[in-house]
């Protein structure tokens, strides 16, 4: 396996996990709403950032697959998930 593609599988798996646990918070903030306010206003922006990495995730397979079956098509992909990394840097911060 060639260096990129280990790389993109870290990357696919650190979105994939990340992914999994905005996901899970979201269903909690959800769910507790009710009872705290705060989460209720917590409940816009985890939800942007869960989309956000649902995208990077998909990418990030796609460049995955692209790179470890050699498609000529894997190029593109690696640049619009290396781009999607660099917006999500913009956007963390840009919030901070």
């Amino acid at each position: 396996m060639r260096p990129l593609t280990v790389l993109t599988g870290i990357v696919l798996g650190s979105s994939a996990a990340t992914t999994f646990g905005l996901g899970a918070t979201l269903v909690v903030f959800l769910v507790l709403s009710g009872e705290t306010p705060q989460f209720r206003e917590e409940l816009p922006l985890l939800a942007v950032y869960l989309g956000i990495f649902v995208a990077l995730t998909a990418l990030a397979a796609l460049s995955f697959i692209g790179q470890a079956r050699e498609r000529p098509w894997r190029r593109w992909a690696q640049l619009a998930m290396w781009g999607a990394m660099a917006g999500l840097v913009v956007i963390y911060w840009s919030t901070r």
